[in-house]
């Protein structure tokens, strides 16, 4: 009976994966007769990343989520990195072709996303889904090009390739397709094929623009054995005013906290609209609905409060970084956007330092110069350099206002001495002039 239980469990789980993306707004097409599929049992499916860089960005994380629900439902995800096709690159939907990457590049950064994928999927567990990472250079680099057009390009024919939106629409509005990228879609079909055929993958999961694709390796496994293949792809993510998800002004927003901070990555999902938080906190967290609905809620009756971004905010960040980096990251926002102390900006890193009071007025002082000054207004006004304040004067009457402080301090006495101020990080000062106005003096050798 308990036997019966479990396997009753785990089959209803299973049968949730099309349900689960369906209310989370994570289903674009699919196949026919994939959710018949999905319920006979444990199948694998996969998902192709390009590896053009040594990061993924976020703008890779609806694809990362699906195959995440994909294996909390009980099934194999299987992620691909195209150690082959990113020597190529995807045509679809470019209007230019991509520079070619050597294979060094392209194992360093394979490398980097393979680490990245480990903090959403569960390669380690001896279990019948454990997640599987695969490089189709494996089984390309020794295919050679008389064998791929026999065995391969044989079955696929031009009108059928021709007829795809991403290629006709290169070739309509873009500076036209070389024959190098025409045979991407061959080739992602046939690393579905090879899936297919030996590691029991019957499925491919991707994002809208890749159906085409897709669909390639579905007919290519229909025609050269007669076998039955499905796909599911997800909508492309915009953002509510029709601009493209995942780009600021400082160009795409990474996993790698070296390409984009902790902080800088937190305080891009706590500025989202609240039209975009809706949507985003059912794609790229793994909260429930009934839990969702309740933020929802809560958000309608005091949207002021931000709620919906904050719990996407701390979702996605202890996701992709950690727990730690998340509250440093509250930390910073704090400093400039809240009341904070003295030990919240001693205990941010120097890199979330400098990231948070990014653009901000800068005053190098030599250790010698820092040493022989004594007075707040000598600090602030001479050694200032003219950058804080014009004059002792000006500062002297603004620290008599209570409109100074350093390093989170608010200075009282016009008259007091530099001693007892601790660097910050060993090197920096932070003023505040007024409410809004930071000023940085960093002390160099």
């Amino acid at each position: 009976m308990q036997l019966y239980v479990r396997l009753k469990t785990l089959k209803d789980t299973m049968n949730n994966f099309i349900e689960e993306l369906r209310w989370r707004g994570m289903v674009q097409d699919m196949t026919p007769e994939l959710e018949e599929h999905l319920n006979k049992g444990i199948t694998s499916a996969y998902l192709g990343f390009d590896p053009t860089a040594d990061s993924l960005h976020i703008g890779h994380l609806v694809g990362v989520m699906t195959l995440l629900h994909f294996q909390r439902s009980g099934h194999k995800p299987i992620a691909l990195v195209g150690g082959a096709t990113g020597m190529i690159g995807d045509p679809s939907f470019k209007s230019a072709e991509r520079n070619l990457l050597d294979k060094e590049t392209l194992d360093s950064n394979i490398a980097g996303i393979q680490k990245q994928l480990g903090k959403f999927l569960n390669f380690a567990d001896d279990k019948a889904n454990r997640a599987e990472l695969v490089n189709n250079y494996d089984w390309m680099a020794e295919f050679s090009f008389l064998e791929f057009i026999r065995d391969v390009g044989k079955h696929i024919t031009v009108n059928y390739m021709m007829a795809k939106d991403s290629v006709k629409r290169r070739l309509e509005e873009g500076n036209g397709l070389s024959f190098t990228e025409f045979t991407y879609q061959l080739i992602q079909g046939y690393d579905f094929y090879h899936l297919w055929k030996n590691k029991n993958c019957t499925m491919q999961l991707g994002g809208s623009d890749q159906w085409g694709n897709i669909v390639t390796g579905t007919e290519l496994i229909r025609r050269k054995e007669g076998g039955s293949a499905y796909a599911l792809t997800v909508p492309l993510i915009t953002k509510a005013d029709g601009s493209k998800f995942g780009k600021t002004e400082g160009g795409s927003v990474w996993l790698d906290p070296d390409k984009t901070s902790p902080y800088a990555f937190y305080q891009f999902w706590l500025n989202v609209s609240d039209e975009d938080a809706s949507k985003y906190i059912r794609i790229f967290t793994t909260l429930d609905k009934e839990t969702i609905e309740k933020l929802e809620k809560d958000h309608a009756e005091a949207p002021h409060l931000r709620i919906l971004q904050k719990e996407i905010a701390k979702e996605i960040t202890i996701m992709v970084h950690s727990e730690k980096e998340y509250e440093m990251a509250v930390k910073a926002s704090s400093i400039l956007f809240g009341k904070s102390s003295t030990e919240d900006l001693a205990a941010l890193d120097e890199r979330t330092f400098l990231q948070v009071f990014e653009g901000v007025d800068q005053v190098e002082l030599t250790m010698e110069a820092y040493k022989e000054t004594t007075g707040i207004l000598d600090l602030l006004g001479d050694k200032g350099q003219g950058v804080i304040f014009n004059s002792k004067g000006e500062a002297r009457k603004m620290i008599q206002g209570g409109g100074v402080s350093i390093n989170k301090n608010k200075l009282s006495d016009p008259q007091a001495t530099t001693e007892g101020l601790e660097l910050l990080q060993g090197k920096y000062l932070l003023v505040q002039k007024g409410k809004k106005n930071y000023f940085i003096i960093k002390i160099i050798n």
